[in-house]
């Protein structure tokens, strides 16, 4: 697909509150519908409820905790929907939508021409589209008692996790720590075992970032050898939690949720940079649309030099047909996409330290997805 650069982000999204709750079942279309906007919709709050039915999506992990809330706050309102959320890993979810088994998916990487091209088969009369729905950091946790405000760059982070640098009193980390009493614990870095958009995000700004200390391909696949292996940005969590000396890489809300502490970088622009969302937000504006027509697909700038700027970051998309949805699931897909895009939807998940979308690029996701059909 030829991909052509527009507008930069700049104004960042704000919001306002939340509103129900549960689970859900679908399939993604293989009718072509030209998409009625629920006949008998009943707002609730701000929440448009249409269609009724099961709702079923998988994809993300980095973005589970977001849509608990999204589903928790919209089948509150809209009781008749049911929406179930697999957090399987953007590859699994990405896979799971080409076969038409769910109504959407979540990924944080941008589709590949490979996959637009097979969405045809199940979006009849259209193809798959990236709906870029909610950003945040990609936060570095660790596990080391008695290290506070630890500081890493690039090139160091990408010696860790390619087992180059194997000890916490490595002269490469205490160089950054001056201050610190660094620990000869044996480092223990963990990384996805499955195909994952936040391995993809993480290794391309390791590779951008610090080419020469990082040179695998970015890729949903880990690709380095050495170190131990997770399930899930949770599984990672989980692993870093409990065994000390540990490190891994997940959406900032498992750090926090964790209480893991999570690594500042320093990206040579002066004060070491922290994991937030305003952070992360700082860095998401720098961002490009790259897609073409009603593709949202971002290019990130990994080596940003923006003032607070923390540029590990990521933008989870939600996948939809934009044409050739199922139409039993039509109605309900578009109202809890809307939600999610809503005032309400970003300003619910950024108290869950998420970052919401700039103003500019979630009013066409709002658009489009009126749109799909």
């Amino acid at each position: 697909m030829k991909l052509q650069r527009t507008n930069r982000l700049r104004s960042l999204a704000a919001g306002a509150v939340a509103v129900s709750g549960a689970l859900v079942l679908t399939a993604c279309g293989t009718d072509t519908q030209s998409g009625q906007q629920g006949q008998n919709a009943q707002p609730v709050g701000d929440i448009a409820c249409e269609g009724k039915g099961n709702l079923l999506a998988s994809g993300s992990s980095a973005q589970a905790n977001a849509m608990d809330v999204w589903i928790k706050n919209y089948q509150s309102a809209c009781a008749e929907t049911k929406v179930n959320y697999k957090p399987t890993g953007s590859g699994a979810g990405i896979q799971e939508f080409l076969q038409g088994t769910t109504a959407f998916a979540g990924s944080d990487s941008a589709l590949e021409p490979e996959e637009i091209k097979q969405s045809q088969k199940i979006c009849k009369g259209g193809q798959a589209i990236d709906l870029p729905m909610v950003g945040g950091p990609i936060a570095v946790g660790y596990n080391l008692p008695g290290v506070e405000n630890l500081v890493l760059d690039a090139e160091t982070i990408a010696k860790i996790f390619d087992s180059k640098i194997t000890q916490w009193d490595d002269s490469a980390i205490k160089k950054l720590n001056p201050d610190a009493d660094l620990p000869s614990t044996k480092i223990q870095a963990f990384h996805r075992s499955d195909d994952s958009g936040t391995t993809d995000n993480f290794t391309k700004y390791l590779n951008t970032a610090a080419p020469d200390a990082w040179t695998y391909e970015p890729a949903k696949q880990w690709a380095a050898k050495g170190g131990q292996s997770a399930d899930g940005s949770s599984g990672i969590a989980t692993n870093v939690k409990q065994n000390e000396g540990a490190i891994g890489y997940f959406e900032l809300s498992y750090a926090t949720g964790n209480e893991i502490p999570a690594v500042a970088l320093d990206t040579g622009a002066g004060e070491p940079v922290q994991a937030t969302t305003a952070n992360a937000s700082k860095a998401i504006a720098e961002a490009e649309i790259v897609g073409q027509g009603k593709d949202l697909a971002l290019e990130l700038d990994y080596t940003t030099k923006a003032e607070g700027a923390y540029p590990m970051v990521l933008v989870t998309y939600e996948i939809a047909c934009d044409k050739g949805n199922d139409k039993a699931t039509l109605a309900a897909t578009k109202s809890f996409l809307n939600y999610m895009a809503s005032e309400d939807g970003q300003k619910a998940i950024t108290d869950i330290d998420y970052a919401p979308m700039p103003e500019e690029i979630i009013t066409k996701v709002r658009e489009t997805v009126d749109g799909l059909s």
